[in-house]
């Protein structure tokens, strides 16, 4: 699969190709503050097959976690583009909001529904998790 997108101000450009490692929507509180109050809708690719073309994004890591989600957005527009998560080692979790053609997402599960808020849609027949899903073995 072969993705494009940016922010909003078009400072920022990248790339994905490659294999599409999960899709999901994500109902965590966390989720929740950093898009304003709906799921985190997101692709995600090996981070050998993500490379920005233009920009430099700017990173915040919360310094009282032990192992924080680091977030990569616009300093300029403030756009988010995506995040690296300890629980996804060498990924990169690309925001569905950035891409060029935002209609190649179908989310593959709903995770974190334990924190869904009443307003969330999670539509009928997709697999749903507390948390996480199970690992493959």
């Amino acid at each position: 699969m072969k993705i494009a997108g940016g922010c909003y101000c078009g400072e920022i450009r990248f790339e994905a190709e490659g294999a599409l490692e999960a899709a999901f929507q994500c109902h965590c509180r966390e989720c929740q503050y950093i898009t304003g109050g709906n799921p985190n809708i997101v692709m995600v690719f090996a981070q050998r097959d993500f490379r920005y073309i233009s920009g430099n994004p700017a990173k915040f890591a919360r310094t009282d976690l032990p192992t924080p989600v680091e977030r990569y957005f616009c300093q300029d527009c403030g756009t988010a583009i995506g995040s690296i998560s300890p629980s996804r080692p060498n990924s990169m979790i690309v925001k569905v909001g950035t891409l060029d053609d935002p209609s190649v997402f179908t989310a593959k599960a709903a995770i974190f529904t334990c924190d869904q808020q009443s307003f969330h849609h999670v539509p009928e027949g997709l697999p749903s998790f507390d948390k996480r899903p199970p690992k493959k073995s």
